[in-house]
């Protein structure tokens, strides 16, 4: 069976999912694949982020904040930084940190969470990106290069077209795949047990 995971890093919910992903990943036999795939929520874009959409988000921290207490955000965010409704660079700055190593998807995953989320900082910009690369690290030189390139550009467009493809219509989303199909888990951000009852049956 192979589990994907359709996320993106800089979905507010899929910092909210964190800690049962985490919880999830430990409960699974090993006969369980785990594949993550980048989502990609907002293309790339320079344009400040449009008054209506910042309420939407500020709205959204608060409602997970009710829904999932142990969830914290960083407000100073909306004060401090120029907004811009772009999570293509979030992704592709995870593709670049796994191409120096699986072990380093992770931690940059976690590394652009935390930037935006408690430390108010912008990972839609490059400049935010190659400092976390440093912070975890990759080499600077590499990971500069990679971030933007064609190569990694397209990496990120198959992603998001499988995603589409296997029925992720939100994020996050867990797709199990079996000898039947695809069939998408019910999710819960308090409770790993109920996810793993969806997959070990």
């Amino acid at each position: 069976m192979n589990l994907y995971y359709i996320h993106d890093p800089m979905c507010s919910w899929c910092w909210a999912f964190r800690p049962v992903w985490k919880a999830v990943q430990k409960q699974l036999p090993k006969s369980v694949q785990l594949r993550s795939v980048l989502g990609g929520l907002a293309p790339d874009s320079d344009q400040p982020m449009s008054a209506e959409m910042q309420t939407f988000l500020i709205e959204t921290w608060r409602s997970i904040m009710l829904k999932v207490p142990e969830t914290t955000f960083n407000f100073d965010f909306w004060e401090t930084c120029v907004t811009r409704r772009s999570t293509y660079p979030a992704c592709r700055a995870v593709i670049a940190a796994k191409n120096q190593g699986e072990e380093f998807e992770g931690k940059m995953i976690y590394a652009i969470q935390y930037a935006y989320y408690q430390q108010a900082k912008n990972p839609s910009d490059d400049s935010t990106l190659c400092e976390l690369a440093s912070e975890i690290g990759l080499d600077d030189l590499q990971f500069s290069l990679d971030l933007n390139s064609a190569k990694t550009k397209k990496q990120l467009l198959e992603q998001i077209q499988f995603s589409r493809q296997i029925g992720a219509n939100s994020f996050p989303s867990l797709i199990l795949q079996t000898d039947k199909g695809f069939q998408a888990l019910e999710l819960s951000y308090t409770d790993a047990d109920s996810i793993v009852k969806q997959i070990v049956k």
